[in-house]
């Protein structure tokens, strides 16, 4: 006789261990990226082939003013197809300006990217396999520039240095390397630590050969896991300090531009405002799912969830 019977009868007991609970949205897209890799390859084509695009779709360029028409609402609002998503207070038409704007944020996304991860990766080499007073150094240095307020000075230095997109790469770069340099020299020290390691010193390999054979290698994989995900964040900085008048500077096209002049007219034309919101928010987000799906796929310590 069981304890259940003994009590009083038998009682259906469920076994939680075994009930899964059901996979909501955000899991369901992080194991199937197909939605993230198309809004992605849309975005990436659209800002690659930007200028032949406006050409194409017949589209005023993105900087010729048209006074006549300012903030035209888009088509199905009261608009027409010579302006498809309208035009800001200006005239300027704003599907070739968001179009455009896409071309930017892009470029400026992926030469931060690859400029903050090649200085963080070399640190992180330096510092987590030498050790000593290499390491204490780069870690202090480390420490220094993860600790102050990423945005406040970002736009005390833009402030000085003067607006261009050129001085806008280089300010996000000098201030993103940070968190490159700290999560790969942990996987750097780990490395250290392993066996074919100390057999390739033992062996008489170079350091360069170590680091650039054995250990670069194996961090590949944390630092483009890294990597996707600083792509979203910088995409937003860099449209945070355009609103912000210290980013892309006018006339030419940037989504926190768009966003900055279009707050302006929000209760004459909100569209000038949503247009470059959604398109933001839907290419940060197709970035972090593609993150999150690299994350799971190859970091082993959640491909068992």
């Amino acid at each position: 006789m069981t304890q259940a019977q003994q009590i009083g009868g038998p009682f259906p007991v469920q076994d939680t261990m075994n009930v899964r609970r059901k996979p909501g949205i955000w899991s369901r897209l992080r194991r199937y990226p197909i939605v993230a890799i198309t809004l992605l390859s849309i975005i990436v084509f659209t800002g690659v082939f930007a200028p032949l695009l406006i050409n194409v779709l017949g589209l005023a360029q993105p900087t010729h003013n048209d006074l006549i028409n300012t903030l035209a609402p888009p088509v199905g609002f009261g608009g027409t197809w010579e302006h498809p998503l309208g035009t800001d207070e200006l005239g300027r038409d704003t599907a070739s300006r968001l179009i455009s704007g896409a071309r930017i944020s892009l470029l400026v996304g992926i030469a931060v990217v690859l400029g903050a991860g090649a200085i963080g990766t070399a640190l992180a080499l330096l510092s987590g396999y030498f050790g000593g007073w290499i390491d204490i150094i780069i870690s202090r240095v480390t420490e220094v520039f993860i600790a102050v307020p990423f945005l406040l000075v970002a736009i005390a230095i833009r402030g000085a240095v003067g607006a261009s997109t050129k001085n806008l790469v280089l300010l996000l770069i000098f201030l993103s390397w940070a968190g490159y340099a700290r999560v790969l020299r942990s996987e750097v020290l780990k490395l250290k630590q392993l066996e074919y390691i100390k057999l390739a010193r033992v062996a008489g390999c170079s350091h360069a050969r170590i680091l650039f054979r054995h250990l670069l290698p194996n961090i590949i994989n944390p630092l483009v896991i890294l990597a996707s995900l600083q792509l979203g964040a910088t995409i937003v900085i860099e449209a945070s300090l355009s609103f912000l008048g210290l980013g892309v500077p006018p006339p030419q096209a940037s989504w926190g531009g768009m966003l900055a002049s279009g707050k302006n007219y929000i209760g004459v034309q909100n569209s000038q405002v949503i247009v470059p919101g959604v398109a933001i928010f839907v290419t940060v987000l197709a970035i972090n799912l593609l993150g999150d799906w690299l994350r799971v796929r190859l970091d082993p310590r959640f491909r068992q969830l």
